[in-house]
């Protein structure tokens, strides 16, 4: 099946209401996008953000006619033109999939590689990871995973205990494992997470007594304060500070942290949130950074 598309932009103000319009038209879906290079990085609770000039896109099913498409909603909308509507007839495909196409195997460090589950790894002596991210976040290419990739590829886990915090598709956990981690308990508040956590865990022939997973309320509180030898969480800068407590309760007296998630701006306040550990010099990977410790106190 075939599909016509429509894009256009509008200022941040005008947004509803050329949305509502598009709909009103016989729009079947109406997504919003950055029309630059404006990053959102952290909405607040409860917000909707949006940028200063947004880039919309309306989706109509075949057959369609342009021309009245164009009319209507230029007769909802009289301050655009039809100059500011630009059409296109696009292909159905399986969009859920689509970035597979995109998505290649990734070095990270000396030992770790991670590697698309449909490919062969280029070297396949090293430690590869095969991955598919599914529904959740987590794929090596984004900076923040990749800086704690990379981290984790750094260290001696031989028999080490990890937390994941903020699991996504398992990414970090597994890694830890194949690098040498006895154990990993990895949690997140998404239930997709978790299956596609457990889902890579056996891609990867791993036993799974080695991961457990749970969502935040569910992990059994003795064993979280049993302590971990490392905890990696790469979620956000507001969660990285709300959580410092629970996560330094988690972390062994002299164990190691990994947070990331966060700018170069938000940094200092995440550093503050956490008095009980050393922290090393921050590394970072384009806007992001990555912030590594070690605790300086007991539980």
């Amino acid at each position: 099946m075939a599909w016509l598309q429509v894009h256009l932009f509008a200022e941040r103000a005008n947004t509803e209401a050329v949305e509502d319009a598009l709909l009103d038209c016989g729009a079947v879906s109406v997504t919003l996008a950055d029309s630059a290079d404006n990053p959102i990085l952290e909405p607040g609770v409860g917000e909707t953000p949006l940028w200063e000039t947004v880039k919309i896109t309306g989706l109509f099913e075949l057959p369609a006619d342009q021309a009245q498409l164009s009319a209507n909603f230029l007769a909802l909308q009289p301050d655009f033109n039809t100059a500011d509507l630009h059409w296109e007839r696009v292909e159905d495909q399986a969009w859920e999939r689509a970035w597979m196409d995109h998505f290649e195997p990734i070095q990270c460090g000396q030992r770790l590689w991670i590697c698309p589950s449909w490919q062969e790894p280029p070297e396949p002596d090293a430690v590869n990871l095969r991955l598919d991210p599914g529904l959740a976040f987590g794929s090596g290419t984004h900076p923040t995973t990749f800086l704690c990739l990379q981290w984790l590829d750094s260290l001696e886990l031989t028999g080490k205990t990890v937390i994941d915090y903020g699991c996504g598709s398992g990414i970090l956990g597994i890694a830890a494992l194949l690098l040498g981690a006895a154990r990993v308990i990895a949690v997140d508040n998404d239930p997709q997470a978790l299956i596609a956590t457990r889902d890579n865990l056996e891609r990867n022939h791993l036993a799974s007594d080695r991961l457990t997973t749970y969502l935040p309320e569910e992990a059994p509180e003795p064993l979280m304060k049993e302590g971990a030898d490392i905890l990696v969480a790469n979620i956000l800068a507001g969660p990285l500070i709300s959580l410092a407590p629970k996560l330094t309760s988690f972390t062994a007296s002299n164990g190691q942290l990994c947070l990331s998630g966060i700018t170069r701006e938000q940094a200092p306040e995440v550093v503050a949130a956490y008095p009980e550990f050393a922290f090393d010099p921050l590394i970072a990977h384009e806007e992001w950074v990555r912030l590594t410790a070690h605790k300086i106190t007991s539980n």
